[in-house]
């Protein structure tokens, strides 16, 4: 309905997480899947994880746990923090996996379980070793592990933690993490608790720190074939990105020299030029300074610059002496072919002109953007036909 739209390659998803578990062995890859799999879509993404070889999933939010299982999907699917505790029942009801760092959460999951009947609810234990966003002290774990055990309805299924600075390997703050989040879990043991499994690593701790795999990892930015930050992009070479956005010109004008374009005349032509809008813009995800940072575009497979402020809905790109058309494709993310060869434009690049990370750039795609996304062998999904 629209010349705007994102393409979804799970031939990549299958690619990378294969190339994690290969990295990775004999550890299991739990694929993170929260914030609709970064942008990607969290069913067809997770269906094609578990299908390439991910044992369980990953989630922020009860609802996006509840959306996997209408969707039929039966795997594990772990909520990654503790969650408002009224909504203890819909997470008993759902057959979701509960992270636990608190007494009042562990009693309320309890009370949910008993309600519903259920026996031997798996939760998770996180602790803090220092992030200092959510977890329980590492001196609670025999604590809280006992209060678990308490509880007839519950059981532990693991303990878990999570790196700050995973994506730096050499930071002193890793090797302290580890160590507090190895002498808690020993402390447990040692008060004769059984640990069946712990869990450390995110994208960037899973390829760089082997110490830190433990049983299972928390595979997330990489499988999107993102770098999970430059500290670890050697390691990410053989991972393709599956996500590319693209558009459609939807306008070609020429535009005199000494002429302003867009909000506030920011830009300045200072000879004639033609210029092409495409339709789409801040509200779909493109960033309103990305002309500011020197943002470009591909058209035929030639890099051209983004001209004035973006707006809402569009943004103006200089087509120097390129000949365009209405209707000619424009790539804002990934790669294109043409006369002058190929070219491509990463999210990474992205973040690195505005100053932030690949995980936000994907994710801040928006809803207005339609998904198209090809299964492993190549043929098109029926989520929408390419514009």
């Amino acid at each position: 309905m629209r010349w705007a739209w994102a393409e979804i390659d799970l031939g990549a998803i299958a690619h990378n997480v294969g190339v994690i578990r290969a990295a990775i062995a004999p550890a299991e890859v739990w694929a993170v899947v929260k914030a609709d799999a970064y942008g990607h879509g969290a069913i067809d993404v997770a269906r094609v994880a578990l299908e390439s070889g991910a044992t369980g999933l990953c989630v922020a939010l009860i609802r996006e746990g509840i959306d996997l299982r209408r969707a039929g999907v039966t795997a594990p699917i772990l909520l990654l923090s503790e969650q408002p505790m009224e909504f203890s029942s819909a997470i008993i009801d759902n057959g979701l996996i509960p992270t636990v760092y608190s007494r009042a959460a562990i009693e309320a999951l309890a009370a949910a379980a008993r309600e519903a009947s259920s026996a031997g609810v798996d939760v998770h234990l996180k602790l803090d070793t220092g992030m200092h966003r959510v977890g329980a002290d590492p001196a609670d774990a025999v604590n809280l592990v006992e209060a678990v055990r308490a509880c007839a309805e519950l059981r532990l299924g693991a303990i878990f933690t999570h790196l700050a600075m995973a994506d730096q390997p050499g930071a002193p703050s890793n090797a302290r993490q580890l160590r507090r989040f190895a002498d808690a879990v020993a402390a447990v043991r040692a008060a004769g608790h059984e640990v069946p499994r712990i869990h450390i690593a995110n994208s960037a701790a899973a390829l760089s720190l082997p110490t830190a795999r433990g049983d299972l990892v928390r595979l997330g930015i990489a499988m999107y074939g993102i770098e999970p930050g430059p500290g670890v992009a050697e390691l990410c070479r053989d991972l393709r990105p599956a996500l590319s956005l693209h558009a459609r010109i939807s306008m070609v004008k020429t535009v005199r020299a000494g002429e302003g374009i867009s909000y506030g005349l920011r830009h300045t032509f200072v000879t004639e030029t033609v210029v092409a809008t495409v339709p789409i813009g801040y509200a779909d995800g493109v960033p309103r300074r990305l002309f500011a940072t020197g943002g470009e575009v591909l058209i035929h497979g030639s890099r051209r610059p983004i001209v004035g402020v973006v707006t809402m809905d569009q943004m103006m790109i200089d087509c120097g002496d390129l000949e365009v058309s209405v209707g000619d494709e424009v790539v804002l993310l990934g790669s294109q072919s043409g006369p002058r060869g190929t070219s491509v434009i990463p999210a990474e690049e992205w973040a690195d002109r505005l100053g932030t990370i690949g995980y936000e750039i994907v994710c801040g795609i928006s809803k207005r953007i339609e998904r198209i996304s090809s299964d492993p062998a190549g043929s098109e999904s029926t989520l929408s036909n390419r514009p």
